[in-house]
């Protein structure tokens, strides 16, 4: 089969590798219609790695996807052949102290795919995975919203762990995909005011049409000051979603007494710091954000009833000889993309 292979920081190339098989009888072969590109994949492509988890070249990327069921072990009920299915990426053992506790995202034996030493990614023709990694969708959902759940369920976690949506004047530091999503799930949820900060133009825009309230471009302005005038009693809670120190500090200072920062962007640095006067006279509370748990079929009922509809997300398509173009317009955020989505 093709497959797109990472070779080295910033080189990338098809080949020709075997098609997986079924290994185990829970398993399903999984042929891919539509995989998107998402800024952890631009991370192993650009530097080699996300803080500990490095790249061990050559590697295949990618987790946003979405198939159609090929064939099934003998115990395989969730699913059958010629199903369309959404993917969660995230292989849990469902028997550690993690799973037990409800939290299959923190696993102790997790398997992520794209993830170094996890599993490859499905940057691919075929996969194998579980059945349990998979959603049956109906007839009226594209491939595209099907993998885009994947992205969906982070922004629906991240604001189901933050604090109840109706009233609450929040933040999201960052709109790119994932920003996106926390303010498509935050706005559907109820939230009273929301402002959203980011450097690309295109993306200012877009969160405006996606709900925004206001948005600003900290290269362009003071925008604690600015949100601080508009909302003198500050933000409830604060979602940083870009991974940048600097957004981080701006959190701190447009969060009121008591307000809640979710971190939901990953930083390319090993650590991050905080002016710990300031979290500890107000009582900031910090919460981290990974990836997301058990939120995908809720995911895809929101998308099916209309209360989310990410589709403005894709700006950008390419079929699987071209993943290197994509790659590049992502890691230098060129002609507006947002969320490229490689056909198979």
């Amino acid at each position: 089969m093709k497959a797109i292979v990472l070779s080295g920081i910033k080189q990338m190339e098809i080949r020709d590798i075997p098609q997986p098989v079924i290994k185990n009888d829970n398993e399903v072969l999984i042929k891919m219609s539509v995989v998107g590109i998402c800024g952890s994949d631009t991370h192993y492509y650009k530097s080699g790695r996300i803080g500990s988890q490095v790249a061990q070249f050559p590697m295949m990327v990618g987790h946003e996807c979405a198939g159609v069921i090929e064939d099934a072990g003998s115990a395989v009920t969730r699913v059958k052949p010629g199903d369309r299915i959404a993917i969660d990426p995230a292989m849990s053992c469902r028997q550690c102290d993690q799973c037990k506790m409800g939290r299959q995202h923190t696993c102790r034996n997790l398997r992520f795919l794209g993830c170094p030493g996890q599993a490859e990614g499905c940057l691919c023709e075929y996969i194998v995975m579980p059945q349990e990694c998979c959603f049956p969708i109906k007839d009226t959902m594209t491939m595209d919203q099907a993998a885009i759940s994947e992205p969906l369920a982070i922004g629906i976690y991240a604001v189901k762990t933050s604090i109840p949506m109706p009233g609450a004047k929040i933040a999201i530091l960052g709109a790119g995909p994932i920003g996106l999503c926390v303010l498509l799930a935050a706005r559907a949820q109820g939230a009273e005011k929301i402002y959203v900060t980011e450097k690309v133009a295109e993306r200012i825009t877009m969160a405006g049409q996606a709900g925004a309230d206001w948005a600003g471009n900290p290269d362009q302005q003071d925008i604690v000051k600015a949100i601080n005038e508009l909302e003198p009693h500050q933000m409830d809670v604060v979602f940083e979603c870009c991974g940048q120190q600097e957004a981080l500090d701006q959190a701190v200072e447009i969060l009121r007494p008591g307000g809640k920062l979710m971190i939901v962007g990953i930083p390319e640095v090993d650590r991050i710091s905080f002016d710990i006067g300031s979290l500890r006279r107000r009582e900031i509370n910090i919460q981290n954000v990974r990836r997301q748990n058990e939120c995908v079929q809720n995911t895809l009922d929101m998308i099916d009833s209309g209360r989310i509809n990410a589709d403005f997300m894709v700006t950008h398509r390419f079929p699987l000889d071209q993943t290197h173009k994509a790659f590049e317009l992502l890691t230098n955020y060129r002609d507006g993309i947002v969320k490229a989505m490689i056909d198979l």
